[in-house]
């Protein structure tokens, strides 16, 4: 990790606690060392901060492989602890990177839904966490945000809006075997953001709004 990552943590803290009402939920299931699979909704640009700081360990992110076209926003998001990733394609350089961070006993932190939803509620997931998590066999970190969806335009400044980062127990996927088929993998990215929902306000659960439901994954 570079000198930014640090300092860029430090000043995301201070921000929030000025601006915001930030409370972290949960902090004692996160495993203060391992590898950990780390799996969020996504209500805004500020989550992956935001879960980085609220994890109070170091953190890899999975970002969307258009942040990266620009040699601006490249450069920051590269240096607070992020690779790209193809969406809506098998990407495998992206899978190899992600079995490599969490070979080196680092957690990784992943959006399954691949981008933010404008109606905070939860999207429809691709199957990559499914896919790292079976190849990884690492434990499943579920974590449930609330509140980034209000930080639009400025008048949230003076708002102090309160958001919520809620952190659930670790839990690690069923065995499938060597044949895993797409209805599996269906299933079992449904389990993943189902344990999102848990930790969510039943108003954003979206596709995932029913205890035990499978529903929804992008192919």
């Amino acid at each position: 990790m570079s000198w930014f990552y640090y300092v860029a943590g430090l000043i995301v803290r201070t921000l929030l606690y000025l601006l915001t009402r930030w409370q972290v939920r949960g902090r004692e299931n996160i495993p203060s060392q391992g590898p950990l699979l780390v799996v969020a909704n996504h209500l805004n640009l500020a989550d992956p901060p935001l879960v980085s700081v609220s994890l109070g360990r170091k953190a890899i992110f999975m970002a969307k492989e258009e942040l990266f076209r620009s040699r601006f926003s490249g450069y920051f998001v590269s240096r607070f602890g992020a690779f790209p990733v193809h969406r809506g394609q098998l990407d495998r350089q992206a899978l190899r990177q992600a079995q490599r961070v969490l070979a080196q006993g680092l957690a990784l932190v992943i959006f399954p839904e691949a981008t933010r939803s404008n109606s905070a509620q939860l999207q429809p997931a691709f199957p990559g966490s499914g896919v790292i998590a079976l190849r990884s066999g690492v434990p499943i970190l579920p974590v449930g945000i609330t509140g980034t969806e209000k930080l639009k335009g400025i008048a949230w400044l003076l708002a102090r809006p309160q958001i919520t980062v809620n952190i659930g127990a670790p839990f690690h996927l069923p065995s499938v075997g060597h044949k895993l088929t797409k209805a599996k993998l269906v299933e079992l990215t449904s389990s993943i953001m189902g344990h999102i929902a848990e930790l969510l306000p039943p108003e954003y659960r979206g596709n995932y709004d029913e205890p035990g439901k499978l529903d929804g994954i992008k192919s």
